[in-house]
């Protein structure tokens, strides 16, 4: 929904969740109030109340701060945070787990690491990066991928 303000959007999207609701109970589609999730973004810079109260089948929304949707992390801001740090997190644990495991002095040679590097490591760092690439601007989110990348280069060797 887009709206002036938060109440605005709060009656718009209580609206279009009953024509939703009606248009479920006529094709026998049920909806599970537990699992479902409301989430406000803002383009406005100031801080302003964002709370909001959006009923699904008379039982109120659980609004959040940040939803995963389709393996990525959307926070309210748009700025991705939430999903580099958790990526980050990821690739770190797979690079120290494929150091564990290569023992690159006695263990798997350079062919079948790179092999591993391609499958696990390169696809979790490019998925959804159209999405985030204006986050990627940002020094601070850089720093994240460029530190785990560092490690990555004392654990694998030189041309990966």
């Amino acid at each position: 929904m887009k709206a002036e303000t938060a109440k605005e959007c709060e009656n718009f999207a209580n609206i279009e969740i009953s024509k939703i609701t009606e248009w479920a109970e006529d094709n026998k589609i049920t909806f599970n109030e537990l699992k479902s999730k409301v989430m406000v973004i803002t383009g406005r810079k100031r801080r302003e109340k964002t709370d909001v109260s959006i009923y699904l089948n008379n039982s109120p929304l659980e609004q959040v701060n940040s939803i995963k949707h389709l393996g990525v992390i959307l926070d309210s801001k748009l700025n991705f945070r939430e999903h580099l740090i958790s990526t980050s997190k990821k690739y770190t644990t797979l690079i120290n787990t494929l150091a564990k495991s290569a023992k690159l002095n006695w263990g798997l040679q350079q062919g079948p690491l790179n092999t591993i590097y391609k499958g696990t490591i390169l696809p979790l760092l490019t998925y959804a990066a159209p999405v985030r690439i204006r986050a990627m601007e940002k020094n601070y989110n850089r720093t994240l991928y460029t530190r785990v990348q560092h490690k990555n280069s004392q654990v694998l060797p030189n041309d990966f």
